[in-house]
């Protein structure tokens, strides 16, 4: 929603800036200078990207839209999802919970957070350690180094969306000159025209330059910086996850290695210490 916002707010100072000098809109409004544009951007977008990172743009774009971020109780969820695997291997044994790793999306225990359900890396973190703890002998220290590995290469996947809008952004300058010089090309062919009529096309023409570094620095370069914050806040939630594992399997009691997770978790979400320690407690009645 507030990427909607956000770029009415642009139109409308740019819009009404212009009018303010008295300027009028119908020469702002070129349809070929946009063809020219966004047809040589999306070109562009298609030559540089193959096919699965198209798709994952268009992806991240409609992610971008739909503005999900992760809040308190996205954090929340994870701890009590945390807390009770930890508690069910520290009573039960670890043999308790393979059925739950081998089918999550048949388990009591994973079926009572869907949202985590549906993550497909947070899912994919968790019962890939927990495999690997049940069936080998792993130092703490060496599934660390595993599961910063694993998270690094889901950042060099998920960036790749917002790295290829800002190629495109940073193109988009180039290309208005480019609709801006045909422009040109085209006045000089009514080179005998009266004042007014080369005014008008030369006008016209610049609007080609004025629309590449507005959407570059208005709209294009926004969404991948937007892009990019994202992918951060889905590091930083696959971080809580790798920290409080990390630390139950290193020996730590359940509350202990939870404490662990939620110091990671962002301020702003970070739920309190007292918070955890209710939730857990209702959870546990």
């Amino acid at each position: 929603m507030l990427v909607i916002v956000g770029a009415i707010i642009v139109i409308t100072a740019v819009v009404s800036g212009y009018l303010m000098e008295h300027g009028n809109l119908s020469v702002l409004f070129q349809p070929a200078e946009l063809v020219i544009i966004g047809g040589a951007a999306i070109g562009a977008f298609i030559i540089a990207s193959p096919m699965k990172t198209v798709k994952a743009v268009i992806q991240g774009v409609l992610g971008v839209v739909r503005s999900k971020t992760y809040s308190k109780e996205d954090y929340l969820e994870a701890m009590l999802l945390l807390n009770g695997i930890f508690y069910k291997i520290r009573q039960q044994g670890l043999v308790a919970i393979e059925s739950d790793v081998d089918e999550p999306e048949k388990s009591s225990l994973f079926n009572r957070f869907p949202g985590i359900l549906k993550n497909n890396r947070a899912m994919g973190l968790i019962t890939d350690t927990l495999r690997m703890v049940m069936t080998t002998t792993i130092a703490t220290h060496e599934l660390e180094s595993l599961l910063e590995g694993e998270i690094d290469t889901h950042y060099e996947e998920m960036i790749v969306p917002s790295k290829t809008v800002t190629f495109i952004a940073d193109g988009l300058p180039g290309l208005g000159i480019v609709a801006a010089v045909l422009g040109v090309v085209l006045t000089m062919g009514k080179i005998g025209e009266p004042p007014e009529i080369l005014g008008h096309s030369i006008g016209a023409a610049l609007v080609g330059t004025f629309l590449g570094v507005l959407l570059c620095y208005g709209f294009v370069g926004p969404l991948g910086r937007h892009m990019e914050h994202a992918v951060q806040e889905e590091l930083q939630y696959l971080t809580v996850f790798k920290v409080a594992l990390v630390a139950f399997v290193g020996g730590a009691a359940p509350k202990v290695a939870l404490e662990f997770g939620r110091r990671v978790i962002p301020h702003d979400s970070k739920p309190l210490f007292s918070e955890v320690e209710n939730l857990l407690r209702q959870a546990k009645k």
